[in-house]
């Protein structure tokens, strides 16, 4: 296992850019429109240079929502307690799913722990655009790590670029006023105590040559192209054919001078350029002429009927490709009538995350044994913590909070099992009692 260089580091994040940029636009729903003629482009003009419909997002959190950590636990099954303070003292409760998103979105995602100003753990949530890892082809074991980011000063220019490069036995912080690593001065060097590269790739890996992980998105790319293509011809028909227009005959057309950006006259070999105009423009509530010959009429508005048919199709294809139930992607038609229904047009997406929880689990339990062995100082290796997942099939914890509360009325669950299921902390020590009002003062005030 050779370590990796700092030039190989930084190119790990090279590499990777232009195609994290286009996922970033598709997530964002910020990508160009793919697939528009010219004249639908002429058309348009710059009223739509960007349309996303943005079910690229709605896949991702969709999934994301029903990843959540309720807790750890020891070899034996008994909660870790200790490994859940460490949990809650670094606001993983609450940044958690942003690793979550950032895996689905970019195929990869990255925590970085360390100790803090006090010596205990921190663990921090690192974007995949500044951070990658490099890992061994045999083992899939970190052999190195680095994490790039740029000061800016007060008008938005880089001043210097920063680079953290993490190995197995030291720590370095460089600095460079350029882009490259290899022009970089070393102004720090930290030893490692742990013997592991303390950067963990949460990578969304569905088969084992994914090394970087894919994108949840990747395969609606298509999709979406089209659906946005058509989306952008139903707007351009709208704008063009499906409002009624006014038609009229014998009347003879107005000649208005042609006029500069200054609002003067054009003039061409001395005579004013002209153009011919309608005399009735499109905002005219009513046409008079006295014309006897003149006659008016109005065309039908075109029908919008086959725009929403292929919608439909190109919704449907996505909801395969994606594991969408139909009433995610607002199709009316489909949506269950029952929360039995409901349950069962959302299983796939429910599998989808179960699988998701299988993948990312790894990640999160060797957070928490490097967080453990900070805080203890002793060697990774001898913690084994084993991450809880809460039931998939909700999306909230008062979701989660009514299924355990069914299952304990019914005797599947026992009292300790219920709360230890919800996550709290003591869930031997029973309910808390509700404080007792005093309500002598409340009868002596009534009387």
């Amino acid at each position: 296992m050779n370590e990796p260089t700092n030039h190989e580091l930084a190119q790990a994040l090279d590499v990777r850019a232009a195609k994290l940029h286009e996922l970033e636009l598709y997530y964002r729903a910020r990508q160009p429109l793919a697939f528009l003629a010219p004249e639908a482009k002429k058309a348009l003009g710059s009223r739509f240079g960007i349309l996303g419909v943005n079910f690229a997002r709605l896949a991702v959190v969709s999934i994301a929502e029903r990843l959540r950590v309720s807790g750890f636990t020891d070899t034996a099954g008994n909660r870790d307690t200790a490994a859940w303070e460490r949990w809650l003292r670094c606001d993983l409760d609450q940044l958690a799913p942003t690793v979550h998103r950032e895996a689905l979105a970019l195929g990869e995602g990255h925590v970085i722990v360390w100790a803090d100003d006090r010596g205990r753990a921190r663990a921090t949530v690192e974007s995949s655009h500044q951070v990658s890892a490099y890992r061994d082809s045999g083992s899939g074991e970190v052999l190195g790590a680095v994490k790039r980011w740029e000061d800016l000063d007060p008008s938005g220019v880089a001043r210097q670029t920063n680079y953290v490069v993490f190995r197995r036995d030291r720590i370095e912080h460089l600095v460079s006023d350029g882009a490259s690593i290899t022009a970089a001065k070393t102004v720090r060097v930290v030893d490692n105590p742990l013997e592991v590269v303390p950067v963990v790739p949460f990578v969304n890996a569905d088969r084992v040559m994914d090394v970087h992980g894919v994108s949840e998105i990747e395969d609606l790319i298509p999709l979406l192209d089209s659906l946005n293509k058509v989306v952008s011809d139903m707007l351009v028909a709208s704008e063009f054919f499906a409002r009624p227009r006014r038609w009229a005959t014998g009347i003879e057309l107005e000649e208005v001078p042609v006029l500069d950006d200054n609002g003067q006259p054009v003039t061409e070999d001395g005579e004013v350029v002209t153009e011919a105009a309608n005399p009735y423009p499109d905002g005219d509530r009513m046409m008079i002429s006295e014309a006897p010959e003149s006659k008016f009429g109005q065309l039908d508005g075109a029908d919008l009927t086959a725009y929403r048919e292929a919608v439909d199709i190109l919704a449907e294809q996505i909801r395969a490709v994606s594991a969408l139930p139909p009433h995610y992607t607002g199709t009316v038609t489909g949506n269950p009538s029952s929360a039995d229904g409901i349950r069962a047009a959302e299983a796939s997406l429910t599998a989808r995350a179960e699988a998701k929880q299988a993948t990312f689990g790894r990640s999160w339990e060797t957070v928490a044994k490097l967080m453990a062995s900070i805080d203890t100082g002793t060697e990774v290796s001898e913690h084994t913590p084993r991450v809880v997942w809460a039931d998939p099939a909700t999306r909230s914890a008062a979701q989660e909070a009514d299924a355990t509360t069914k299952l304990y009325a019914a005797g599947l669950l026992t009292q300790e099992e219920a709360r230890e299921r919800l996550g709290i902390t003591n869930p031997a020590a029973g309910p808390t009692p509700a404080p007792i009002e005093n309500t002598d003062n409340v009868t002596e005030d009534a009387a």
